[in-house]
């Protein structure tokens, strides 16, 4: 079964409710790219007119896990994902729709096959950007995540 934005966006509504209530959901993915989009609305805003750091961090995050999660059921073995640290930069108030684009799908390949050949947990950071409809970048978010083969 391969990974699509339609089967993301079903996960998000029964695991993860408050991304899908907030607008968040999964346009595009692929082995090494993923694009999710989020608008400003009532619901996502924060008290300075624009949306709430959180909902970016949600957006953001998808975007690198939904990848790992793909390379994972690609590699067709039993392995754990985690975030085990994030920071983040905001740099322009965000209005309007927010696509955020995580290009490292590459990244996540080497890290399972060496988790897979020596038992030991890898990590690993991914970045994705947001940008607004005008093509600005507002933020930009990287994740260090952490994948381990189950026992």
């Amino acid at each position: 079964m391969i990974l699509t934005a339609s089967k993301l966006n079903k996960f998000l509504l029964f695991k993860l409710p408050s991304a899908y209530i907030s607008g968040v959901r999964v346009k595009e993915i692929n082995e090494s790219k993923c694009v999710v989009s989020v608008k400003h609305r009532w619901i996502n805003q924060n008290p300075f007119n624009s949306m709430y750091f959180a909902v970016q961090a949600m957006a953001a995050e998808l975007t690198t896990g939904a990848l790992v999660m793909y390379q994972i059921q690609k590699s067709g073995r039993k392995i754990s994902m985690l975030v085990a640290n994030n920071k983040g930069n905001f740099s322009k108030k965000a209005t309007g729709r927010i696509n955020f684009i995580c290009k490292d799908g590459h990244l996540i390949e080497a890290a399972i096959k060496e988790t897979i050949a020596t038992g030991e947990g890898q990590t690993f950071w991914m970045k994705s950007i947001g940008i607004n409809e005008e093509g600005i970048q507002v933020s930009e978010m990287d994740f260090e995540w952490s994948v381990r083969v189950k026992k």
